[in-house]
């Protein structure tokens, strides 16, 4: 009796184990179906109702990094960034070498970018640069300007104020005017832009200069530019360059080379650039180069006394509040001013952007 009592009760658990499996199966969904399922939802415009379902797809099946990847592209189509970002930062973590996710990460930081909520702003900015040798050389810009969000992209105009204060056996103290707009239009997709263009009366500044780069978005996170920069100083002066670019989780690496064709003939320079960032507005970024053409743009005219120079610059973005946001930066160069002679140079930059206006 009690034998059969104990098969009895053995057959009551099996069966209700059996029962609850086959509940649970039927609870569980399959992975690739629901995955495309909600992809079309997404499609379909229900961005709320596919960002439920892919955050249950993912804790459902946490190692499902395509579903990861498509969980972090909805919440960025929603402009939730930060999310988007911390979902791809996490798999990332895992597998840091998934180039479906390095490509998806470095579209939510781009699409971050464009989609800020400043829509017009007014920006002032202050820039040194100075030397002691072969005489003492003190060379400051004040900037004061505006940005506006177009639909085309961003654009600002600003006026620039040059103070150059010499010391030696022919001392000096000049000031004279820049006017300067500057745009990143957007142009596809996978095309973007910058033009610049500058103006000046006086001596130290260029007459004129102007700037254009375009860069072209490949897959895996890479991309490629070129361009060309222009001065007229006593002579037009011109300078190509190309880079080769990289997203790779929070990290932006680039190398751009400059080619300066100079009177005797073409001369390079070679720049590295490596940016961690620790959200889509705050990062900090350094820079090393060695060559004859700097990688900032020539707004004074005794930088053509340049033969060569190894440099280092470190830059910092920082949102102090939700309107306010700071961009600082300091570097220094060994700079070659004549044959086998060199000398120290340093500078600084500080700039502030306030949003007067949001979307």
């Amino acid at each position: 009796m009690l034998r059969q009592l104990n098969l009895l009760i053995l057959g009551i658990l099996l069966t209700g184990l059996c029962h609850s499996y086959t509940i649970f199966a039927q609870e569980q969904p399959d992975p690739e179906t629901e995955y495309y399922r909600i992809r079309e939802l997404a499609f379909s415009g229900d961005y709320s109702g596919a960002a439920a379902a892919a955050r249950i797809l993912v804790n459902t099946f946490p190692d499902y990094g395509d579903a990861r990847i498509l969980l972090g592209r909805i919440l960025a189509w929603q402009k939730d960034y930060k999310q988007a970002a911390a979902v791809m930062d996490t798999l990332l973590m895992k597998e840091p070498d998934n180039q479906d996710a390095l490509s998806a990460r470095r579209d939510i930081t781009l699409w971050a970018k464009e989609n800020t909520p400043v829509a017009t702003d007014i920006r002032a900015g202050y820039y040194f640069d100075t030397f002691s040798k072969p005489y003492s050389r003190f060379w400051q810009v004040f900037k004061a300007g505006a940005g506006h969000k177009f639909r085309f992209g961003q654009a600002s105009a600003s006026l620039n104020i040059g103070n150059i204060t010499i010391d030696g056996s022919s001392p000096q103290n000049a000031t004279e005017l820049q006017g300067e707009v500057e745009a990143y239009p957007r142009l596809s997709n996978k095309n973007y832009a910058y033009l610049n263009y500058a103006y000046s009366p006086g001596s130290f500044f260029p007459r004129h200069r102007a700037a254009a780069e375009l860069w072209q978005v490949l897959p895996a996170g890479w991309e490629i530019s070129t361009g060309l920069n222009y001065y007229h100083f006593d002579r037009d002066i011109y300078i190509a360059l190309a880079s080769v670019e990289k997203y790779l989780g929070k990290f932006w690496l680039s190398v751009k080379t400059f080619v300066y064709f100079k009177d005797e003939g073409p001369t390079t320079s070679f720049y590295f650039n490596a940016r961690g960032y620790f959200n889509d507005r705050n990062y900090l970024q350094i820079t090393l180069g060695t060559g004859t053409a700097p990688d900032e743009p020539f707004d004074i005219q005794s930088d053509l006394e340049r033969l060569s120079a190894h440099s280092i610059r470190l830059t910092g973005n920082f949102s102090l509040t939700s309107r306010l946001l700071l961009r600082i930066g300091a570097g220094y160069s060994r700079e070659e001013y004549q044959e086998e002679i060199w000398r120290n140079r340093f500078e600084g930059t500080l700039n502030l952007i306030y949003a007067i206006k949001m979307k």
